[in-house]
């Protein structure tokens, strides 16, 4: 089964200094029918304006990746992390027994654009930690790359879940394939560009839920950026 859901379809809201659309239930936006897609419970597209962000605040017991399509993202957390996380970045971090972190748009002039991803972790009460890695264009020019695994060691970040999360740039007329193991989902987001999904039209801001299907096949129509995740 192959489920598109358009970028219009998603939750909007602007509030000045934050532009954000919900792929799933969050905040304000609540639907019983949308509370996550397997091991996946949050996935914000947020546009964050200059010189503002998103005060400390706690979180605990969750699985949290945030990935900067562009602009700069400035992070401080209460483990003592200062990090700014860059255009192609990505950072991890398991909030466990519980953490606080603040989030800032540090340019005068630029927006960031990020993705806010939360994962269920597979065991509450785990210690807190962070990590953060960069994963240029040119490393998954139309091929997947792994950005975050719940498998150690490799290039990809690690996370408390079951899942792989994959990048691709594809040019157009390009294609890449992935094959769906028995029992597992994929969902795949587009971020940029626009692509056919087995033979379906989907653009930035799309997304794709897939289940009890062989294998998944993407195709660039303009360049693509897309992320794939691999979900138990």
């Amino acid at each position: 089964m192959l489920e598109i859901i358009r970028s219009e379809e998603r939750f909007q809201a602007d509030y000045g200094w934050l532009k954000t659309k919900h792929s799933f239930s969050f905040g304000q936006y609540y639907d019983p029918d949308n509370l996550h897609f397997g091991a996946l419970r949050v996935l914000n597209d947020d546009i964050v304006a200059p010189g503002t962000g998103f005060d400390l605040h706690p979180h605990n017991n969750m699985e949290i990746m945030t990935y900067v399509i562009s602009g700069s993202l400035e992070h401080q957390d209460s483990m003592g992390h200062k990090e700014v996380i860059r255009a192609g970045e990505v950072q991890c971090m398991t909030a466990g027994t519980g953490i606080f972190h603040s989030e800032t748009n540090p340019s005068d002039t630029e927006p960031v654009h990020l993705l806010q991803i939360w994962f269920y972790p597979n065991k509450q009460g785990l210690t807190p930690s962070y990590d953060q890695k960069s994963f240029p264009v040119r490393e998954r020019k139309n091929k997947w790359i792994p950005i975050v695994t719940g498998q150690k060691g490799g290039d990809a970040l690690h996370i408390h879940q079951d899942v792989n999360v994959q990048l691709a740039t594809l040019e157009s007329g390009k294609s890449l394939s992935y094959r769906q193991a028995p029992g597992r989902r994929f969902f795949l987001f587009v971020i940029q560009g626009a692509c056919l999904v087995n033979g379906e039209e989907v653009k930035a801001g799309d997304s794709v839920k897939v289940t009890d299907l062989h294998q998944l096949t993407v195709e660039g129509q303009t360049e693509a950026h897309v992320m794939l995740m691999d979900l138990a």
